[in-house]
């Protein structure tokens, strides 16, 4: 229900949310507005339309994930027994045996191998889970290289 326009003098109506007249010598005629100019954003006067979000999707089992964090703690395990492994070698390499010294190698390598796939695959699993962005691609610019 609208309240009742008030008048300003025998000719002229002010709206109900303003004090400047409607009609007037110089004003365009328009019809007589009972809102404020955010109801047709926020749907019904001064109530919220609803909410901005979306919502949110139904969680479900995903095996590629379930794959992506096994495989990651694989590597991890394997990461560890490379390392102990290396150790191993190391001390008894220093400790006169000289053939270990290639156990020491191959076991770093590999350590060091396992532990780049083991941070790599949990990237991705973050990025499928959606706790990290997506890398952006950076954009090309159509002129040739910068110069000075």
């Amino acid at each position: 229900m609208a309240p009742e326009a008030r008048t300003a003098g025998p000719s002229v109506r002010l709206a109900p949310f303003h004090d400047r007249p409607i009609t007037g010598p110089r004003a365009l005629p328009r019809p007589l507005v009972w809102a404020r100019h955010n109801d047709a954003v926020a749907g019904e006067a001064g109530t919220r339309g609803g909410t901005r979000r979306a919502p949110k999707p139904k969680r479900q089992f995903r095996p590629r994930l379930l794959l992506l964090g096994l495989g990651a703690l694989a590597a991890l395990v394997v990461w560890g027994l490379l390392v102990w492994v290396a150790i191993d070698s190391g001390r008894s390499a220093r400790g006169g045996d000289s053939s270990r010294w290639a156990y020491l190698a191959v076991a770093s390598i590999g350590a060091v191998a396992c532990l780049f796939l083991c941070l790599f695959l949990v990237t991705t699993l973050l990025r499928k889970i959606g706790i990290l962005d997506e890398p952006q691609p950076k954009p090309r610019s159509s002129a040739g290289p910068h110069r000075h």
